[in-house]
């Protein structure tokens, strides 16, 4: 299947990352102004504004060139640290009362991680409403069929065993089974299952193997063998919809700490990791396959950004928060300049970070390969 063109995929790509950075920062926005802190500009994307308007609040509200992210500023914001500078103590006590630095430890903690809740609330909500409209899968982990030659095969699995722990996590569908071994290619694992009504230990070392789309994007995971008859969707009452959409995003981000864990110790390769041309040409596909594919990136891409934000990364959301943290703790912030140079480590950790994973986008796209074969 053919990729879709590039202006379908900007288009994809923006409809895709601007209202989720939009829900991202309006949760920063209305935590701020329920604490009384004064918003002076609200921006969906970074660079020079192409168009804006500002509200009888003051708030000016603006779009920048550059789209991979965004900003609200508080008023009294002068500094990364957020700390009081001599320009604060300078302002009049009314309107420092409006400001981000006057307000308790705590307020600036939600304010900060109302950010990355909003992202994880939008999936949960999201998840429900596809959950409602499409099903949720609720196949049990019951096997039907064991590929011969397989892991399964080797370690004794049998037809109508059903599996209810994989290395002490429990198993409730066949959808959990599937999510758990694809995420753990050549490890072993430890299968707890109920066969003839006993539960029987099975050990097995889930087998790697290389996965393509059809647009040709390659994904390395693990398989064990284990087939079902059939993957069977069904319609959740009301009541049990925030349960299963709640499950369904912690599931998610337990998968990309897991994976995360995997770069870290070497176990999966670096240049699995993506940036925002990958993420654009992902939209771009997924929208070309219709509504539905395109709703589920999203719902996933909002998790990423609530995780990745969380991450105790100064300048990230959650850099302020460890700084926040140690405050409450210590019952005192650190010093401005210890803040300040934790900020300018972040940025440079960010800033080689974006550079590493757009090489391995323009890898991924045999940039690399067709200049050196020009070189040649």
């Amino acid at each position: 299947m053919n990729n879709p063109g590039l202006v379908f995929t900007i288009a994809s790509f923006l409809l895709v990352i601007g209202p989720l950075i939009f829900i991202h920062e309006l949760g920063h926005y209305f935590a701020g102004r329920w604490f009384g802190v004064k918003a002076e500009a609200f921006s969906i994307g970074f660079g020079r504004e192409m168009f804006g308007w500002t509200d009888r609040r003051g708030t000016r509200w603006k779009v920048g060139w550059l789209p991979l992210g965004g900003y609200v500023r508080f008023k009294g914001d002068m500094n990364p640290a957020s700390t009081p500078s001599d320009e604060w103590l300078a302002l009049p006590a009314a309107e420092r009362a409006e400001t981000f630095q006057s307000k308790k430890v705590w307020q600036r903690f939600i304010i900060v991680f109302a950010g990355p809740l909003t992202n994880f609330l939008f999936a949960v909500v999201a998840l429900m409403i596809v959950f409602a409209t499409m099903g949720y899968p609720s196949s049990a982990a019951i096997v039907s069929d064991v590929q011969p030659g397989s892991p399964a095969a080797a370690a004794g699995f049998t037809s109508g065993d059903e599996v209810l722990e994989v290395n002490g996590n429990r198993i409730d569908t066949f959808a959990d089974l599937v999510s758990y071994v694809s995420l753990r290619p050549d490890q072993p694992m430890r299968f707890v299952v109920e066969r003839a009504g006993q539960r029987v230990e099975v050990n097995a070392v889930s087998r790697a193997e290389v996965r393509r789309d059809e647009f040709g994007n390659e994904a390395r995971i693990g398989v064990i063998g284990l087939r079902t008859s059939s993957f069977e969707y069904t319609t959740l009452p009301l009541h049990q919809l925030p349960g299963a959409a709640i499950k369904a995003t912690a599931d998610t981000v337990e998968t990309m700490v897991v994976a995360l864990g995997q770069v870290v110790t070497g176990q999966r390769s670096v240049k699995e990791l993506g940036g925002p041309l990958k993420i654009a040409e992902v939209s771009g596909q997924q929208a070309s396959l219709g509504w539905i594919n395109f709703f589920w990136l999203m719902i996933v891409v909002s998790i990423n950004l609530g995780f990745i934000n969380l991450l105790p990364i100064p300048l990230l959301d959650g850099g302020h928060l460890l700084f926040y943290a140690i405050e409450g703790v210590r019952r005192k912030p650190l010093n401005a300049e210890a803040q300040e140079w934790a900020f300018r480590t972040g940025l440079a950790v960010l800033l080689a970070l974006m550079i590493f994973v757009t090489f391995n986008d323009l890898a991924s796209f045999g940039l690399f390969t067709r200049l050196g074969g020009l070189i040649g």
